[in-house]
């Protein structure tokens, strides 16, 4: 007899993001060496500190850019 086990298809999987990446992977070493902060500071002042929609990270654009 053939059976399924339709529990199993909505079980929630717990996943580690630091697991995916190997620890010698390129861009660990890029975050390990270069400091992004100066990004946000240089970016501030283009932001409108109370008005409008909460911007989405300078930083992470700039990192998307790099590594695009």
């Amino acid at each position: 007899m053939f059976r399924t086990n339709p529990s199993r298809e909505f079980q929630p999987e717990t996943v580690n993001i630091e697991d995916l990446v190997p620890q010698d992977h390129l861009l660990r070493k890029i975050n390990e060496t270069i400091d992004f902060s100066f990004i946000a500071e240089k970016c501030r002042p283009l932001y409108c500190q109370d008005n409008g929609r909460p911007c989405i990270d300078p930083v992470m654009l700039f990192k998307m850019l790099l590594i695009g």
